[in-house]
C-alpha cells in the first residue's frame, strides 16, 4: 500500500513538472513572438509613411512637368479650369492661414483658460464631469461643424457685419477654433497637472497668490507640453477639410479680407476628387502638389515644435 502511494506521488509531480515545463514553453514561444510583431507593425506605420510621402512626390513631379514651379510658388492666381490654367499656390495658401489664424485666435484662450480652471481651480469631481463633456466636442464629425458654421454661426454673424458674404473665412474660422478647443484644452491640462505640487506649494508658502503660482509658475513650467498641444491644434485646423468646403466657399484669392468667400488647399482637394477634372489631366495631378504643400506645412510645423519643446522643456 505504501509503495502504491508512494508511485502515485511520484506520478503527481511528474505531471505537474511537466505542465510546468509545457507552460514555460508557452510562456517562452509568446516571448519570442510578441517581439516579431510588435516590429512589424512597427514597419508597417514606417512602410505606410514612406508609401504616402513616395506617391505624393512621384505624383508632384508629374505635375511639374506640365507647370512651372517658380509660377507654382509665386503666382497669385489659381483658376486650373481656364485655358490655358493658372497654378499659383499662394491664394489657397492665404485661404488656408487666414481660417487657421481666426481658429487659433478663438482655440488658444479658450483652450487655456479651460486647461487652467481645470488644473488649478476644479475639484477633483467638478474635473470628471467638465472634462469628459468638453472632449465630447472633438468627437463631432466635422460635416455636422460644417453645417453648423453655414446654417447657424453665419446668419448671427451676418446680423453683426452686415457686408459678411454667406460664404466667408470667419464663420469657418471661428467653428474650427471651437472644435479644436479640446484638443487644445486636455492636453495642456495634462502638462499643467504634470508639474509637481511641491513646486505650487513652495510659491504659496513664499507668499504668492494662487494667481500668480498659476500665471508664473505652473504656465512656464509647463510650456513645452502647451506648446505642443497649440500645435497639434493648428495643425488640425490646417488640416481641416468638411467645415470650409461647406461654409468657406470655393474662391480661392489673396489678402486679408475675411467677410468674402475663400477656398483652402484641402477645400480644393475635395473638389477636384470629388470628379470635377478627369484622371491624368493636370488638374487632376495639381491635387497631390497641393498635398505636398500641406504635408510640408505641417512638417514644418511639427520640427519647430519639437525644436521649441527641447529647448524649453523643465525637467523634474
Amino acid at each position: 500500500m505504501a509503495s502504491s502511494n508512494g508511485s502515485a506521488a511520484v506520478s503527481v509531480q511528474k505531471l505537474i513538472e511537466e505542465k510546468k515545463k509545457n507552460h514555460q514553453s508557452a510562456r517562452k514561444k509568446i516571448e519570442n513572438i510578441v517581439p516579431i510583431l510588435l516590429f512589424s507593425t512597427a514597419t508597417v506605420s514606417v512602410l505606410t509613411t514612406l508609401g504616402i510621402l513616395f506617391t505624393l512626390l512621384f505624383e508632384t513631379f508629374t505635375f511639374f512637368k506640365d507647370v512651372s514651379i517658380v509660377e507654382f510658388l509665386t503666382s497669385k492666381t489659381w483658376y486650373p479650369f481656364s485655358e490655358p490654367g493658372h497654378y499659383g499656390i499662394l491664394p489657397l495658401i492665404s485661404g488656408t492661414l487666414r481660417v487657421t489664424g481666426i481658429a487659433m485666435i478663438v482655440a488658444v484662450p479658450l483652450g487655456l483658460a479651460s486647461a487652467v480652471y481645470l488644473s488649478e481651480y476644479a475639484s477633483d469631481q467638478t474635473r470628471r464631469v467638465i472634462k469628459p463633456i468638453l472632449e465630447v466636442l472633438a468627437g463631432v464629425p466635422t460635416i455636422v461643424y460644417g453645417f453648423f458654421a453655414l446654417t447657424f454661426v453665419t446668419p448671427i454673424l451676418q446680423k453683426i457685419i452686415p457686408s459678411l458674404e454667406i460664404f466667408n473665412a470667419l464663420s469657418p474660422g471661428i467653428v474650427i477654433g471651437i472644435m479644436i478647443t479640446p484638443t487644445i484644452a486636455s492636453l495642456s491640462e495634462d502638462a499643467m497637472s504634470a508639474v509637481p505640487n511641491a513646486i505650487r506649494e513652495g510659491a504659496l508658502a513664499l507668499g504668492a497668490t494662487k494667481l500668480e503660482v498659476t500665471v508664473k509658475v505652473v504656465l512656464p513650467a509647463a510650456i513645452s507640453g502647451i506648446i505642443a498641444s497649440v500645435v497639434l491644434g493648428m495643425s488640425r485646423a490646417i488640416g481641416e477639410t468638411m467645415i470650409v468646403s461647406i461654409a468657406g466657399g470655393s474662391t480661392p484669392n489673396t489678402g486679408f479680407d475675411i467677410t468674402g468667400p475663400i477656398q483652402t488647399m484641402t477645400a480644393y482637394i475635395v473638389q477636384i476628387a470629388q470628379g470635377d477634372a478627369g484622371y491624368g489631366t493636370t488638374i487632376y495631378y495639381s491635387i497631390y502638389a497641393v498635398g505636398f504643400t500641406l504635408f510640408l506645412f505641417t512638417l514644418v510645423m511639427n520640427l519647430i515644435a519639437q525644436w521649441m519643446s527641447r529647448r524649453i522643456r523643465e525637467e523634474y
